[in-house]
């Protein structure tokens, strides 16, 4: 009598995970669907380092302590970066240019990203930077451009100003709304 007893209950639970089990099965498409609606990302990842080659050399470096994935938005699919962005690139010869901002915002279809809080652009070679708290970046035409407040520093001088747009690495300047000071160095006057 026990064991028939435990039969039915084996029995029973048996069912009832099977049951449990096909009720659970969901479709990648409403559980993405799911996510966009409640403005979830479909993927978190944490401390990214990311290296793009080309031909065996180094031509990118992508560093984020986190990166939101909300590549499941129809119409406009993007990755975040809530916490902080660095971007190395690097030329044939090896100089790099260096992006550093609080956060990012970096749309796939388009690829333009936003870039704010806090952006700094080195370019090393030239000993030359961009201060700024706002910037676009378009990743096809590799430009750089900003409506917000910008201070340039470069060998001999700095310059402030209202808008500005460059090439990324920041060889081929245009400014917008020039009202700044210009600060001559010195130093480097011989």
């Amino acid at each position: 009598m026990l064991n028939s007893i435990f039969y039915k209950i084996k029995i029973s639970a048996t069912i009832f995970l099977v049951a449990l089990f096909f009720s659970c099965e969901n479709d990648i498409k409403e559980i993405q669907d799911f996510l966009a609606e409640k403005n979830l990302p479909i993927g978190i990842s944490k401390k990214i380092h990311v290296i793009h080659t080309d031909s065996g050399q180094v031509k990118t470096k992508l560093i984020s302590p986190l990166l939101h994935d909300f590549s499941n938005r129809t119409e406009h699919p993007y990755h975040e970066f809530p916490k902080g962005i660095k971007i190395l690139t690097y030329d044939k010869l090896g100089d790099s240019v260096t992006l550093t901002a609080n956060y990012s915002k970096s749309y796939a279809k388009t690829q333009i990203s936003e870039i704010k809080g806090n952006v700094i652009i080195t370019n090393h070679k030239e000993k030359s930077k961009l201060f700024t708290e706002q910037l676009f970046w378009d990743q096809n035409t590799h430009y750089v451009y900003t409506e917000k407040p910008f201070r340039l520093i470069t060998k001999s001088d700095t310059l402030k100003g209202v808008g500005f747009e460059s090439n990324e690495d920041l060889s081929k300047v245009t400014m917008k709304n020039f009202s700044g000071i210009v600060y001559i160095n010195e130093s480097n006057k011989k």
